[in-house]
């Protein structure tokens, strides 16, 4: 389903009940993240999507449009998530099929077709985006969040960033945050990984200043597909074509020759000076529900902001999932199952990305094992292929295994997998966001291979025997594997040990998943001896590790109880507690707070 416009977009929410609507005052500073930061943890039917009319600019905020099944499938135009991977299974299907004549070839012309209409199209003239030109482009005019307490300030954070490579023209459509330095100043968080990043460094090389455009909003399908993760040559918005079963319509901009979606919100045009020196980006509260601290990222200069007359500002707030992210990681996740089937890794049945695994920490992997070493061989595919290679923890599992269920995944790992035999260690490049990995965007892997082993493979020792997988807390730190050892010297039965803070409730499962695959980088921290396994979660010191460790991501006291105040005024509904004070025993006094102290 193509939608015209936001607007349209927010219509069938509001038809759906899927949005609510706060007409009241509302701070850009802190106070949307806390209200929206309720409503997101919400399992419930609470969970909706906001528009925020009265945001002390003449724009209304648009958040968690995309946080939940729901949301995503109207997004996107589909009953279940699972449609777009048959869409795509058929489609291989058509093309890889064999020809037997000319017959089967005529066959293929409708489907050329549908293919035609998803190629995005250029036209003359201005688009819906250019509507309204500011004179004077000044981003204070836009109601851009600033999100958690310790950001660098306000960021920009659902950006569709357009570059061209200098040589072949190719497009990309890529999502990186913007932080805001001044009027017309951004920065321009492109991973060292991203195509956004070659691109940089490709007119670096050539000494050239790199045009750049920024879409925001219109069709959501624009906004989704900036987020996928597509080889270079795959245009991003071919994919949004795909998605919404018509082509994208793009308009030249004002100050540079970068093409834009005609019926997006704002465009903000500009350009990167590959020859300026960079300046120091963040801290900001991430995805990965800590905060990610400052590095060098280039200024994004800008020259034109041109809107819709009736724009509306879409954004998102990141932070300790479950959040509106796991939901668009999760239709990522159904989508590119079968491109990964089709064209990586044929034995694959299924796989999961669990929100407490924060998409790249945790992916575990259902396989059709037919012969020895296969569950390797699918881990050097994965380890191997886009951006699949920032996963940290893979576990593969039998067809039998139903990875939707908790007690399945665990006795599979705890029948199958032997830690002597079965866990693999190995170093390589890592999500520049991991803060446990010894160096930016590199470190260590683990794969735990829980697949029933053939006669070629080690086996367990004792494959009757019943083992047990336990969470403990280290109290002392000092003496964290010593209470690991202790513990199994009182409990020989035990084969896995994950070890936690202690301020973590030992029943809650959820966050002591999160927090320690957070905090563990498998070479560093995990211990395989006598036939058990020790995976070191706990927050790490100076005597293990020379880089800074940030805190988790959570309101302050104050802006909770400025929420807790005026919730009657909000007229969004019944009163949702803050999720952030079950999170503060986590925090401590680390460089991102130090950072916002001294600035």
């Amino acid at each position: 389903m193509a939608f015209a416009n936001i607007s349209d977009f927010i219509q069938t929410l509001q038809e759906h009940q899927e949005l609510i609507v706060c007409d009241t005052p509302v701070s850009t500073y802190l106070e949307i993240t806390e209200i929206t930061d309720r409503f997101s943890k919400q399992t419930s039917a609470k969970n909706k999507a906001i528009l925020f009319t009265q945001t002390g600019t003449k724009f209304p905020v648009l958040i968690n449009a995309f946080g939940s099944e729901s949301r995503i499938n109207i997004a996107l135009g589909t009953d279940s998530l699972d449609d777009i991977r048959i869409r795509i299974e058929s489609l291989f299907s058509h093309i890889s099929s064999p020809k037997s004549g000319i017959r089967d070839a005529l066959k293929m012309l409708p489907l050329l077709a549908e293919m035609q209409s998803w190629i995005p199209k250029t036209r003359s003239g201005k688009g819906a985006c250019q509507e309204c030109v500011m004179e004077t482009p000044n981003l204070d005019a836009l109601p851009i969040l600033h999100c958690w307490p310790y950001d660098a300030g306000r960021f920009i954070t659902l950006p569709m960033v357009i570059t061209h490579h200098p040589e072949t023209g190719t497009r990309n459509v890529g999502m990186y945050r913007m932080q805001v330095y001044d009027k017309n100043t951004t920065g321009m968080h492109w991973h060292l990984h991203k195509t956004g990043a070659n691109h940089y460094n490709a007119y670096k090389k050539l000494k050239r200043v790199m045009p750049v455009s920024v879409a925001i909003g219109g069709d959501p399908a624009h906004t989704f597909s900036a987020t996928a993760p597509l080889p270079e040559n795959i245009d991003e918005f071919m994919l949004s074509g795909f998605l919404r079963k018509k082509k994208v319509e793009l308009v030249k901009c004002i100050t540079n020759d970068i093409y834009v979606p005609a019926d997006a919100d704002f465009i903000i045009e500009g350009y990167v000076d590959t020859q300026e020196d960079m300046f120091m980006e963040g801290p900001f509260g991430d995805h990965t529900g800590f905060y990610s601290l400052p590095d060098l990222y280039p200024f994004f200069h800008i020259t034109c902001i041109t809107h819709r007359k009736n724009a509306v500002y879409p954004t998102t707030i990141v932070g300790i999932p479950p959040m509106e992210d796991a939901w668009i990681g999760k239709a990522i996740e159904r989508i590119f199952l079968a491109p990964i089937k089709f064209l990586l890794a044929p034995e694959i049945i299924d796989y999961t990305m669990p929100f407490a695994g924060v998409a790249h920490n945790l992916v575990i992997v259902k396989i059709k094992k037919t012969f020895a070493g296969q569950a390797i061989k699918v881990m050097n595919t994965l380890w191997g292929a886009g951006q699949m290679m920032f996963n940290k923890v893979l576990l593969l599992v039998d067809e039998q295994c139903d990875i939707t269920k908790n007690a399945e995944i665990i006795t599979a790992v705890l029948t199958h997998a032997a830690p002597e035999n079965d866990m693999y260690i190995l170093k390589g490049p890592l999500d520049v966001l991991d803060h446990a990995a010894p160096h930016v965007g590199y470190g260590s892997k683990l794969c735990i291979d829980a697949t029933t082993k053939l006669s070629e493979e080690a086996k367990n020792k004792n494959p009757h025997q019943t083992y047990m997988c336990v969470a403990i807390a280290a109290e002392d730190y000092a003496k964290r594997q010593q209470i690991a050892q202790e513990y199994i010297a009182k409990n020989p039965q035990t084969r896995y040990i994950i070890l936690h803070d202690a301020v973590i409730d030992a029943s809650d499962t959820e966050t002591i998943v999160w927090h320690t695959l957070n905090n563990c980088d498998p070479l560093r921290d995990c211990t395989i001896q006598d036939g058990y396994f020790i995976f070191d979660g706990t927050t790490k010191h100076a005597d293990t590790t020379q880089r800074d460790w940030p805190t988790p991501v959570v309101s302050l006291d104050t802006t909770i109880a400025q929420v807790d105040t005026r919730w009657d005024e909000y007229k969004i509904g019944e009163f949702i507690h803050s999720p952030s004070p079950a999170y503060k025993k986590l925090q401590m006094q680390n460089s991102a707070w130090l950072y916002q102290q001294n600035k």
